[in-house]
């Protein structure tokens, strides 16, 4: 088992790392940036008695190195290429581009993204769905130079995510299914304003966060352990609040990003790229209310040894709180 002093050493680099990335004045150091950000996330994945995570930390060093390798090709070859200069920066950025969708798992090479976070802990899964987007979204956003390209990507990934959850049983493959839906959406955010992914991605991690201490707490892991598991009525409306509030149903807080980028979308008459990123966000909904309803419904199967009631009262306190923030800024707004 990791000791408790490495873990922090690690997770001090990584934040570290994702700074140093963020604040790079040239190509070098962000490729070391992400190189040390990945060389700390590897040593967090650790935990004891869990055999498939030597395969997935392998899996996770390959692909990380690989689109470390076609960034840092691109960046060496830039001066090389005996192109137009104007055809040569497009390919450069382009492959750049492809290259952090590969880190991020975005669609459509996110198949080891699937794979590795059914594999680890919850904590671990919410630093691979939250933190590690930082780093390479920036550098996305910096090199995204072809709106048709951003549209392609976003859709792609919001329609794959969206599908790709709908037969699942596992709860780890549905959130990373639906990471990559939010992708697509943070995506379409850098075809208007470079700020606007920030936000969405600020205002996702809180929901998530709140998602995942929940689940970890109950030591869920497949659909069927949902009833079984959550110890009080409160508990299923605080999971149910949530998981409506990361659908992006309004009045809670999860549809403020959604609204920025359907906001952006309509007027500039994209009209076709808002429906399908909707119906995407309805698919995901969907599969949300699928694990939640069950669970709602059948109050009278709790079993009597989960009858005792937990103190979480701080726990609902912060997600009522962050859940309800969209219908107060709105009323300020109006006033």
């Amino acid at each position: 088992m990791i000791k408790m002093s490495t873990k922090m050493l690690m997770m001090l680099t990584l934040i570290m790392s994702t700074i140093m990335v963020m604040s790079s004045e040239n190509w070098f150091s962000m490729w070391m940036g992400l190189e040390i950000n990945m060389m700390s996330f590897i040593p967090l994945m650790e935990k004891n008695k869990n055999l498939l995570l030597s395969e997935s930390k392998m899996m996770y060093f390959l692909i990380q190195s690989l689109g470390s390798i076609m960034f840092i090709f691109m960046i060496v070859m830039n001066p090389l290429i005996m192109i137009k200069e104007d055809m040569a920066n497009i390919l450069v950025m382009n492959v750049i581009t492809m290259s952090m969708m590969m880190k991020m798992g975005m669609a459509p090479m996110h198949m080891w993204f699937i794979n590795i976070m059914n594999k680890m802990s919850w904590n671990v899964c919410l630093t691979l769905m939250t933190w590690q987007k930082l780093a390479p979204m920036f550098i996305m956003s910096n090199t995204i130079n072809n709106i048709k390209m951003i549209t392609l990507w976003s859709i792609l990934s919001a329609l794959i995510g969206a599908i790709g959850g709908i037969n699942q049983t596992s709860i780890k493959k549905m959130m990373a299914f639906s990471s990559i839906n939010h992708l697509g959406w943070m995506t379409m955010c850098m075809k208007f304003d470079n700020e606007m992914w920030i936000k969405y991605l600020i205002i996702y991690s809180l929901i998530l966060m709140l998602i995942v201490k929940t689940l970890s707490k109950s030591s869920i892991n497949y659909i069927n352990q949902m009833n079984m598991n959550m110890k009080t009525q409160m508990e299923k409306i605080n999971l149910l609040i949530m998981m409506l509030s990361l659908g992006g149903l309004p009045p809670f807080i999860g549809f403020m990003p959604k609204w920025m980028v359907i906001q952006s979308l309509i007027s500039t008459n994209s009209l076709f790229t808002t429906l399908i990123l909707m119906m995407t966000s309805m698919i995901t909904l969907f599969y949300y209310m699928r694990l939640i309803v069950p669970m709602i419904m059948s109050n009278n199967t709790m079993n009597k040894w989960n009858s005792k009631n937990i103190n979480m009262k701080t726990n609902y306190m912060y997600s009522f709180i962050i859940n309800m923030m969209l219908p107060i800024t709105m009323i300020i707004n109006m006033m």
